[in-house]
């Protein structure tokens, strides 16, 4: 079915996924994480009534040092190349360290529940590694469809969004994108491990993302908005030796030495590094942004701090938040239920409910500025640009003379555009600093318009 997909060329659908769908969906994807680090923990009381509270404690004490070397990496502290140190590696670090915090003094007399593992290039289950699909009736093939179906719509929107993401705006790529061949390529992979009984591979977030982030050469500069030092992203190391490596990397850990390592890792780290995904998907997500502006006392709110409070109808951006949180919440409680399975079916609803209902509503001015693009046109361009974009250009256009200093009181209309970004979590990396760089941005813009200008000579010629 991924293979259908790619042929059709349904990846020109995503011109019209927005940030709105992609912040639901990663508001969701967090909340999971979240729920499964509380899952993890409440079932340390099998092991015990100490090993559970144990179990809490370094869970917690994982997110809290993953948590500050994020923060730490961000922040004015230390050399430059440390911070970046303690950003990259903190909480790799973390988990190693506490994996033998476990095992310091009386901690270690106390029973807490491993990482099971297997032997080395083996199954979890005693089987082996072809499953003997000849073995199945025809019933069950034909039983399976209804669910295959049901996956590839999750797949197809989960793996397409978390590239999206990695592709955002905030990132300076300068190579094109290639949906099609991805979703391709992830058929070809689906149908691979199906075959070896494996879990199924596709993009996710946070973790695409974040691997952007990682890849991402950063510098000192001097801000020409606020004249304090910074870091503005120059480029993007785009190879695919890293995913590559990732790949190594994962077949070398079911080595038997590594396996050894692996089943030292107490559930209580696990359970502490899917809170801290969950905390840092939360924090880069639009909809926690939009959640902070509206809680914030509005006299201690500028206009240049917050570009939202320009919006003339306040009341749209609670609507606009409300109708977020409602299809999370939507998407969340179905998964608790039996009806799980179905839930990709919602998240894909929330596409053509952006394009169609929310302009009922909502002025393309206020959509300019509570929503927007995820990626940049130089991105999008294989898969027909982005739906509207001339629309939200002039809309953009017509936002920002509200916001001008001609009619600002504070004068600050023109620092809206990047301001407005961080706002949806567009404009700053995942951890807040200033990723944009002009020169980057106009070198992509020329080479899409250098593409159309191509594209245009090809129409004419024909």
């Amino acid at each position: 079915m991924h293979w259908v997909l790619a042929i059709t060329n349904s990846c020109n659908a995503l011109k019209y996924v927005t940030r709105f769908p992609c912040d639901i969906f990663g508001f969701f994807v967090a909340f999971i994480y979240l729920q499964k680090g509380i899952q993890v923990l409440t079932a340390q009381w099998e092991a015990g009534e100490t090993s559970a509270y144990l179990s809490i404690m370094v869970a917690l004490l994982v997110l809290v040092t993953a948590y500050l070397c994020g923060v730490a990496g961000t922040s004015p502290l230390f050399e430059r190349h440390v911070r970046i140190f303690i950003k990259d590696y903190g909480t790799p670090l973390a988990i190693v360290f506490f994996t033998g915090f476990v095992h310091i003094g009386k901690m270690a007399t106390v029973e807490t529940q491993k990482l099971p593992t297997t032997k080395s290039f083996f199954p979890t289950q005693d089987r082996g590694w072809l499953v003997h699909f000849w073995d199945m009736s025809v019933g069950d093939v034909f039983l399976a469809i209804p669910f295959a179906i049901l996956l590839t719509i999750l797949f197809w929107f989960d793996h397409n969004v978390s590239s999206l993401i990695a592709q955002g705006t905030e990132f300076p790529l300068r190579k094109p994108a290639g949906f099609h061949w991805d979703i391709f390529l992830l058929g070809l992979t689906t149908g691979i491990a199906g075959l070896l009984g494996l879990p199924f591979p596709n993009g996710l977030i946070p973790q695409a993302p974040f691997h952007t982030e990682s890849l991402c050469v950063t510098e000192q500069a001097m801000s020409p908005k606020t004249s304090k030092p910074t870091t503005r992203t120059t480029h993007v190391v785009e190879q695919r030796v890293s995913n590559l490596a990732q790949g190594l990397l994962t077949l070398g850990a079911m080595t038997g030495p590594l396996l050894v390592v692996l089943h030292l890792i107490p559930h209580a780290v696990l359970a502490g590094l899917f809170f801290v995904m969950g905390v840092q998907a939360l924090e880069a997500n639009g909809i926690t942004r939009k959640i902070i502006f509206l809680a914030r006392d509005a006299t201690l709110t500028t206009d240049a701090e917050y570009p939202l409070k320009r919006v003339p109808r306040r009341l749209a951006i609670w609507v606009f938040v409300g109708l977020e949180l409602l299809a999370f919440g939507a998407n969340f409680a179905i998964t608790q239920t039996i009806a799980a399975i179905g839930f990709p079916v919602l998240i894909l609803v929330l596409i053509p409910a952006r394009t169609h209902l929310l302009p009922k509503w909502f002025t393309p001015e206020e959509l300019a500025a509570l929503d927007e693009p995820t990626a940049s046109p130089f991105t999008m361009e294989s898969v027909g640009g982005n739906y509207g974009q001339e629309d939200d250009a002039a809309a953009g256009a017509a936002l920002r003379s509200v916001m001008s200093p001609s009619s600002a009181p504070d004068g600050s209309g023109e620092e809206d555009s990047e301001e407005s970004a961080v706002e949806r979590g567009e404009g700053k990396g995942l951890h807040g600093e200033e990723e944009r760089e002009e020169p980057i941005e106009m070198e992509r813009m020329g080479m899409t318009q250098r593409s159309l200008s191509r594209r245009s000579r090809r129409a004419e010629g024909q």
